[in-house]
């Protein structure tokens, strides 16, 4: 994949950051230990590349624009897993005296093992660490075939085999696109509504899945798919489109929502809560690195 060339280089991402944080082109130059002119010069600069101000200016100082604040947003992200990956390939460099395999759900990966991964480079520079993502079902397979130390799982219940931590909590939504016919509904929709109108959902297997199946078979309901995607990111996609209503991780979509890019629609009767969890080989505990990666996610 070739990036755009409207993608700012990182230090302009990490410039604009310590503005927001600070107030002030002159003190994040300061921070970053750099002249305020060349500051000013690469805010100015990266405005040109992206087509939009990014700082309001005045006596008092900077401040983003509306349109900043989005980019600010999207460049925090974009400068936190720079610091991943600069961290796994610090730990790659270093002595290979520690090597740890987590394998995670697609939800988990992708929203909270960055910070979790961070903190287990902080504590265990010389840790070496592999981080594949499956669905929970695959999850559990790899675990059990020795093909992975830790995993992570958004399943309602513990894959068969295994034993498990809750680490943390989440829910299921039900979004659309601004122009769907149920962003301006105001009474919450029913699991009979829901389960009789075609959704696009996540494929059998997925701990996404697994909850919405369960949460409408104890009302003796079933999903009817339009269609079925292998990734969070694709059911996004989908939603925006407008190709039909979506559940999804609340993790996943607090971006979209903040920004108006997807509508949640409010569900009644059906409970769409779920644990996250840690799992392992059931009659084993996890030592070493993976000791100390759990340890670190119940501190988070």
């Amino acid at each position: 994949m070739t990036l755009s060339p409207r993608v700012p280089e990182l230090g302009a991402l990490e410039l604009l950051l310590a503005v927001d944080r600070l107030g002030s082109v002159g003190r994040a130059a300061t921070e970053l230990g750099i002249s305020q002119p060349a500051a000013s010069a690469r805010i100015k600069g990266m405005e040109r590349q992206l087509g939009v101000a990014l700082l309001e200016r005045s006596p008092r100082g900077s401040r983003p624009t509306p349109a900043g604040l989005l980019v600010v947003g999207w460049a925090r992200r974009v400068v936190e897993a720079a610091e991943v990956l600069d961290a796994g390939i610090e730990a790659l460099r270093e002595r290979r005296d520690a090597r740890l395999r987590v394998v995670a759900s697609l939800t988990v990966a992708e929203y909270l093992m960055p910070g979790w991964l961070l903190a287990l480079a902080s504590a265990r520079p010389a840790t070496a660490v592999t981080l594949r993502t499956a669905n929970s079902a695959a999850v559990a397979e790899q675990l059990l075939t020795g093909e992975a130390d830790l995993g992570f799982v958004e399943s309602p219940r513990i894959p068969g085999g295994l034993s498990g931590a809750v680490v943390a909590g989440d829910r299921l939504v039900l979004v659309v696109a601004p122009g769907h016919p149920w962003a301006r509904r105001r009474a919450p929709i029913t699991p009979a509504e829901l389960a009789a109108t075609p959704l696009v959902l996540r494929e059998p297997g997925s701990g996404t899945r697994e909850v919405l199946d369960r949460g409408l078979a104890a009302a003796g309901l079933r999903a009817t798919p339009l269609l079925e995607l292998a990734s969070s990111t694709a059911l996004k996609a989908a939603a925006m489109s407008g190709a039909g209503p979506v559940c999804l991780s609340e993790l996943a979509v607090a971006d979209e929502l903040a920004t108006r890019r997807l509508v949640e629609v409010p569900l009644a009767g059906l409970d769409l809560s779920r644990p996250l969890r840690a799992v392992w080989p059931a009659g084993t505990r996890p030592t070493g690195p993976a000791r100390d990666l759990l340890a670190l996610t119940k501190k988070s």
